[in-house]
C-alpha cells in the first residue's frame, strides 16, 4: 500500500499539534498565541481521527515551545501529542501532560474569589488529573477542568 497523501502540508522544522478534539482546536490557537506570531501556521480542523472522530492539527513553523506554554495546552486538550520536527522529521514526540499547579491560566468560576474582585493572578492545584479536578488556591473552590474558561 501507498503512502497516504497529506491532509495538511508537511514542515522543515518546529512543532506539530496533534490530536487535539476538534471543538477545541481554537482554544489551543488563542491559548498559545498564535495568532500573534511572525511563522507560517498552519490549523486542520474536523480533520478524520481513528482516535477520537474528528481532530484538529496545528503545525508551527520555526517553533517550539517551553514546558510551561506546553502545561497550558493541558487545560484545554489533555490528550495531545506535540512532534518537534527537524529537517521534515519527528525528532521528538511529547504527551501533554497536566502539572499539579496552574498559574494564570483559567479564571476562578466563583464570583466572589479574590482573583475576580482584584488585579492579581489565578493559582489552581490540580487535585486529580483522572477527572480533572481543579482547587482555587485563594477561595478553595473545586471546579471541573471542562467547565473552566481561560484567562
Amino acid at each position: 500500500m501507498g503512502k497516504k497523501e497529506l491532509q495538511v502540508a508537511a514542515i522543515e522544522n518546529g512543532t506539530v499539534i496533534d490530536h487535539i478534539p476538534a471543538n477545541r482546536t481554537y482554544q489551543v490557537v488563542k491559548l498559545l498565541n498564535l495568532h500573534a506570531l511572525d511563522v507560517q501556521v498552519t490549523i486542520g480542523y474536523n480533520l478524520p481521527s481513528s482516535k477520537i472522530g474528528k481532530k484538529g492539527i496545528i503545525k508551527i513553523s520555526n517553533k517550539f515551545f517551553t514546558d510551561e506554554e506546553i502545561s497550558k495546552l493541558s487545560v484545554v486538550a489533555p490528550k495531545i501529542i506535540l512532534n518537534m520536527i527537524k529537517d521534515y522529521e519527528v525528532v521528538e514526540k511529547k504527551e501533554v501532560i497536566t502539572p499539579d499547579e496552574l498559574h494564570g491560566i483559567v479564571k476562578c468560576n466563583n464570583p466572589k474569589c479574590i482573583t475576580n474582585n482584584e488585579p492579581m493572578q489565578t493559582f489552581f492545584t490540580v487535585i486529580d488529573k483522572n477527572a480533572g479536578i481543579l482547587k482555587c488556591h485563594y477561595c478553595d473552590m473545586e471546579q471541573d477542568i471542562d467547565q473552566v474558561e481561560l484567562v
